[in-house]
Order: structure tokens, then C-alpha cells, then sequence
């Protein structure tokens, strides 16, 4: 099968590599140099933007901007999470507003519902492409951080519920493949917004 979506930032074992319509972009690949022609599904590294920025040390601050400029340019969907800065600095529409001069609009899910442990809100920009139906709402077993009540730093985060587990590092970072499947599919359905020279 030809591959019709290129899936860029993502992790070399993951789930996108075992997809047969996909064209897959690790690190080493880097997927900066993307120019089309398919749609995109991009995961950028979300450490300079996220809620855990204070935990960064990369140098991948670039990359982020980039896969929004390569959905802009070729239709598809970037996956970052809610709340994330990126939306601010680069004056994308926040899930629930109106779409901007791309036809660009987001929109906010919970990586759950496709089997990630943790809730993991996701923020989703998307261009040229409708959100297809949702799985079912599912509960979490895990947490992605905060603490149960100590003193200091963690005080001030969102307290774990009892019975709820702690994400690791890995597990967090990690795409559920049915998540992964359906933001191919997602990305696939978009209008190509340019032909390639």
C-alpha cells in the first residue's frame, strides 16, 4: 500500500511505523525538512510547551512551529498537549473558537478513550479535515503527575485520587495505536491545500 500520510515526530517503534499508509519521520529523519506532499499527523515534542516545560532540557524548540507551518501547508492535524503555550504564541484557535485564516480549528480530547492509561488531555489543531466519530468515554487508571498531599512543590499540583496510579516518564510520552489509527485516518480525509513542484 502507498503510504497517504506522513507521520512526523514520531518515536521509531512506535505505532505509526507499523502502519503500511503511513510514512513515518523519526529524529532522524527530521521531520523540519518535511515538504509535502500528504497530509500530516504530527506529535512535536511538547517539552518547551507543555504543563512539565520546567522539566525540559532539549533543544527542540523549533519543531513545534514547523509541524503547525506543515498542517497549514498541507493539510492534517497536529497533537500537542491541552493547554499548551504553543496555541498563545502562535495565535491558534483554543478548542470551542472559531477557525483562523487556514480554516484551522481545535479541537480538545482525552487520550483515554483510546486506551491510554492516564486521561492525557490533548489539544488537536486541525486543517482541511472533519473529526471523524469518537470512541466511547473511558475512566483512567493512571495519573500523568502531581502528588497525594505532600508538603513543598507538589502541594501544588493536582492531587492524585486514591486507588490512581502514577504515569511513568515513558507512559506518557507513549500514543495509544488506536489513537495513533485514528489521527490517520483523520489526517487522510484532508484536502492537500498545494501540489508539490
Amino acid at each position: 500500500m502507498t503510504a497517504k500520510v506522513a507521520a512526523l515526530y514520531v518515536e521509531r517503534g512506535g505505532p505509526y511505523f507499523d502502519m503500511p499508509d503511513v510514512d513515518p519521520w523519526d529524529k532522524k529523519r527530521d521531520a523540519r525538512l518535511y515538504a509535502g506532499p500528504m497530509p500530516v499527523v504530527a506529535h512535536p515534542p511538547c517539552g518547551p510547551w507543555g504543563r512539565l516545560r520546567h522539566l525540559y532540557r532539549g533543544t527542540e524548540h523549533d519543531c513545534a512551529p514547523a509541524a503547525i507551518a506543515a498542517v497549514q501547508e498541507w493539510g492534517g492535524v497536529v497533537e500537542h498537549p491541552a493547554q499548551s503555550l504553543l496555541w498563545g504564541v502562535l495565535g491558534l484557535p483554543k478548542p470551542g473558537e472559531f477557525r483562523d485564516v487556514f480554516g484551522g480549528y481545535s479541537v480538545e480530547v482525552c487520550q483515554c478513550d483510546w486506551g491510554h492509561p492516564a486521561r492525557k488531555r490533548t489539544w488537536l489543531y486541525i486543517v482541511g479535515a472533519h473529526v471523524p466519530s469518537m470512541p466511547p468515554s473511558r475512566e483512567p487508571t493512571h495519573w500523568i503527575s502531581g502528588g497525594r498531599g505532600r508538603q513543598g512543590k507538589k502541594a501544588k499540583t493536582t492531587p492524585v485520587p486514591p486507588g490512581i496510579k502514577v504515569c511513568s516518564a515513558q507512559q506518557r510520552r507513549r500514543t495509544p495505536p488506536a489513537f495513533a489509527r485514528w489521527l490517520v485516518d483523520l489526517a487522510a480525509s484532508a484536502i492537500v491545500r498545494k501540489e508539490s513542484p
